[in-house]
């Protein structure tokens, strides 16, 4: 086995192996070459001398590295390797003569000023670097002097001290600068009896305790009195006081120059505090430190950037129990953006936290992924879920579960949805301290639907519950939607059963009470289009804590280093965990992941801000998930989501849906106008006051519905459908029936007079007649209708509408050889025969759609009046059975009207 001396003994020649070459490299070798061999006696002397010097100096670094070479074999095999085999044994002659040939060479150098008089020759064009050279070779005698005095120095320190500290201190590569008994000084509120300064530490003795600490992590104050200066460290803050201001001025400079040169990883050289180097150290350094002291940091090491003895920007803590954070510190104080490991008591399990973090806590948008497989994605406050979060079990859990919402501390409170996949319900409603608490509604995959109220996440007081044959239940219920206690039920046919309910084990539901069978049949609209929760959950507070990060983000001035913070990101994948924590060594946003600074964003919606300018910047931000117009579009996309897809593709909540979403365009306009106020703040300007009601309603369904609506539409028109089904289903058998007939066999069969028929349009075979041509009449307008399927967009749909109107006037015109303005008496049979050919699915739902999202100044204009023409149409289809079997007698088309 090698022993710490040669181990001490190999770094020792390493680094004389280095310094030699560093001598031949810049010192020697400039001189040789710098001008022709002189003429002049000395001047070949001073020449040979040179010569003599660099070959010696040649000698001396391969006989060091032939040591330096067996002294490495020893240590990597020291079973085979004997002692015999090192250089510095077995030729310690050759060795001795090598250094002594260097000596005796390097001194009659500086006996006849060798290294001056070669840098006096101004003749050579190299002279700038030959007096460098010589400059720098010759301070190595100062350098040498200084190197020898601090190794005396610390060999006599040695035998000063006794025990424990000498144990500790005693190591070849420490060197004394300065010791408190040559310059008297005390330290305040430690106590020191004895102060010693090395090259690499500054150490307090006091009795048998040794205090160490590292220079890289030392920070020198100057003091205020002239005797005193204070330095700082990691985990203590002290001062150091003098007799007078000279004790004080030379213990300040040498802990300032030796914490210089320890950061820079070498000695000064020639002479200590000489060079080119700054003489202050600099305040942000990168260093590795493990904390002692009791605290949140006990036994962690910390390894990264500090600032002024408290880590300060980007850096990784480690625990001894196998916490780990990565990420980036302010004032000692986790701050920024961090990735947080926690170990589990589980093998190889961890609760992985992804957020922002303000002084210390987790505060701001986060993404955590705990060991049971339950990922949280949302805002925190304090280190506590505060704010809108999704919480979701993980795909194999037994009770599977999702809850998008609202929370508070830490606790489930406000508005919230969850979905309980076990039960096959969903909860929409308030929250309270984690449990269901106020006005609720739940949806089951069986289409069961209730409403009422929850205390302490029980049911309390009475509720309505729909059932999928809209059977209607009003009454007391238990925890599971069970009717118990008074109630009354309401059968589709219009019969009532009133009184107890109650269930028992093995007994089923059980009921005492009156059923009344001669009651009229209810109306539809009253129970199978009844509308829940709408009035329970006010639409303009129901997600606030979707909108509030933006608005804040907006008061705040758009500050860039809050815009994740506030806004979110997305790390979903362990590839992209491992560019997160690639992030903390650069840049957090990279190039092709960017939409261009806050700054571009803002001056872009500045050159924007025309009519259709306006239109193709919003269309253009809404729909990248990185600009913060669209990550709130998708944001408010996954609470639709969550609230009205899967489970909640229930009819009973379409106006609830439809409500929320035209909050959500009120909302991103006033988004837009919160980012143009800041951007034009910024200018040096001012937005105008605020818009009114009139034109605030004109952006919100001109410009932002038709642009957001696409987003939220597959669910939204769902419940549309969901909603209409019946009618659908009979205006479906009308369409059917009507297709039967031929276009003359149609048009007399809705009373469209003679002279309005197209007939003159058509172009028949030899083998047809009028009577039989079927889906020729009104063609132009028929494909028109068809158009409306092909869009989202309300207006649109109400152009086409406009267009197809358009189209039929345009045919009854050219039928008649003149323009001509069809009277309402002719137009709605006309547009029921276009209706019919179009075939159009689902018209119930395209119209109340159209009806719900169309802009409210368009009330008793033509698209108004064109709407309730289709609705006419829509009605009067589904009322008539066309059946071949059971044709009525003629429309009267006034009574339409």
């Amino acid at each position: 086995m090698c022993n710490p001396e040669e181990a001490a003994l190999l770094r020792l020649e390493e680094v004389f192996s280095a310094t030699l070459a560093r001598v031949n490299s810049y010192v020697l070798q400039p001189l040789l070459p710098a001008a022709p061999e002189p003429s002049d006696p000395w001047g070949r002397e001073c020449l040979r001398l040179l010569q003599q010097l660099h070959k010696s100096s040649q000698q001396l670094w391969e006989v060091t590295e032939e040591s330096l070479h067996s002294l490495q074999e020893r240590l990597r095999h020291p079973d085979s390797t004997s002692l015999e085999s090192l250089l510095l044994l077995r030729g310690a002659d050759r060795v001795l003569q090598a250094h002594i040939e260097y000596i005796e060479s390097y001194t009659s150098c500086m006996v006849v000023q060798a290294f001056q008089k070669a840098a006096k020759r101004r003749h050579h064009p190299t002279q700038e670097l030959v007096v460098n050279a010589v400059t720098l070779f010759g301070n190595l005698q100062s350098f040498m002097k200084q190197a020898l005095d601090q190794a005396a120095a610390t060999q006599a320190l040695w035998h000063t001290l006794r025990g424990r500290p000498r144990d500790v201190l005693c190591t070849p590569a420490h060197r004394l600068l300065q010791d408190s008994q040559d310059v008297p000084v005390t330290v305040a509120p430690l106590r020191a009896e004895r102060v010693l300064l090395f090259d690499d530490a500054l150490v307090l003795l006091q009795g048998h305790n040794v205090h160490t600490f590292d220079l890289k992590l030392v920070w020198v104050d100057p003091g205020q009195d002239g005797c005193t200066f204070h330095l700082l460290t990691p985990e203590e803050e002290f001062s150091f006081c003098a007799k007078d201001s000279q004790g004080q001025a030379v213990w300040q400079w040498k802990v300032t120059q030796a914490v210089r040169q320890v950061l820079r990883g070498k000695k000064d050289f020639p002479v200590l505090g000489a060079g080119l180097e700054p003489s202050q150290p600099p305040a942000c350094r990168c260093a590795e430190y493990t904390f002692r002291a009791e605290g949140r940091l006990c036994q962690a090491t910390y390894e990264g950037e500090w600032c002024r003895a408290r880590p300060h920007g980007k850096g990784t803590l480690k625990w001894p129990d196998g916490r780990n954070h990565v990420g980036n510190f302010c004032q000692g104080l986790e701050h920024g953006f961090g990735i947080r490991l926690l170990p589990q008591a589980s093998e190889d399990r961890f609760d992985c936290y992804k957020c922002h973090w303000r002084e210390g806590s987790m505060c701001g948008y986060g993404i955590c992924e705990y060991s049971t497989d339950e990922v949280y994605k949302g805002y925190f406050q304090e280190g506590l879920r505060h704010g809108f979060g999704v919480l979701e079990s993980g795909p194999q859990a037994p009770q599977p579960f999702r809850y998008t919402g609202h929370w508070e501390r830490g606790q489930r409170s406000g508005y919230g949805i969850e979905e309980d996949g076990d039960r096959g319900e969903r909860y929409i409603g308030m929250w309270q301290a984690g449990q269901r608490h106020g006005p609720g509604v739940v949806v089951t995959q069986a289409g069961v639907c209730y409403q009422g109220t929850f205390q302490a996440d029980k049911t309390v007081g009475p509720g309505i519950l729909l059932s999928e044959d809209d059977s209607l239940y009003e009454g007391t219920f238990t925890r599971d939607l069970t009717l118990m206690g008074k109630g009354k039920v309401t059968f589709p046919n219009g019969f009532t059963l009133e009184g107890s309910f109650g269930s028992g084990a093995g007994r089923g539901l059980h009921t005492q009470g009156v059923l009344d069978t001669a009651a009229l049949p209810p109306d539809p609209s009253s129970t199978c289009k009844r509308q829940l929760g709408v009035g329970a959950f006010p639409v303009e507070s129901r997600w606030q804590g979707v909108y509030r990060p933006f608005q804040d983000f907006v008061c705040a001035g758009c500050p860039r280093d809050l815009q994740e913070a506030l806004l979110g990101f997305d790390v979903q994948s362990s590839r992209e965990l491992r560019r997160s924590q690639d992030y903390l060594c650069c840049e957090r946003t990279h190039p092709e992941d960017s939409v261009g600074s806050m700054e571009d964003i803002l001056e872009e919606l500045l050159q924007h801000r025309e009519p259709k300018a306006l239109q193709l910047y919003l269309r253009k931000a809404l729909s990248n998930s990185l600009h913060p117009l669209g990550k709130l579009l998708r944001t408010l996309m996954l609470t639709f989501q969550a609230t009205y897809a899967g489970v909640g593709a229930n009819k009973h909540l379409q106006e609830l849906a439809q409500e929320e979403v035209k909050q959500h365009a009120r909302e991103l306009w006033a988004a837009y106008r919160g980012l143009l106020r800041v951007a034009l703040q910024r200018k040096g300007q001012a937005l105008e006051e605020d818009e009114d009601t009139e034109t605030r309603g004109l952006q919100v369904h001109g410009l932002v519905l038709p642009l957001m609506l696409p987003s939220f539409y597959s669910e939204l028109f769902t419940l549309y459908l969901l909603l209409h089904e019946r009618e659908d289903s009979f205006y479906s058998q009308g369409i059917a029936s009507l297709s039967l007939f031929p276009d003359t066999q149609l048009l007399e069969f809705l009373d469209v007079q003679k002279h309005l028929w197209p007939l003159k349009d058509l172009t028949l075979t030899s083998n047809q007649r009028y009577s039989l041509v079927r889906d020729k009449c009104f063609l132009s307008a028929t494909e028109c209708l068809q158009k409306i399927m092909t869009t989202v967009d309300p207006r649109e749909k109400l152009e086409v509408l406009e267009r197809t109107y358009g189209e039929i006037e345009g045919t009854v015109s050219r039928v008649l050889g003149r323009e001509y303005k069809l009277p309402m008496d002719d137009l709605l049979p006309l547009l029921i025969y276009v209706v019919s050919r179009a075939r159009i699915q689902h018209l119930g739902a395209e119209i109340h759609l159209i009806r719900d999202m169309m802009d409210p100044n368009h009330t008793g204009g033509l698209y108004d009046f064109l709407l309730t023409a289709l609705e006419s149409c829509h009605e009067h289809i589904q009322k008539e059975d066309m059946r071949l079997h059971r044709l009525p007698g003629h429309w009267h088309s006034r009574k339409l009207w």
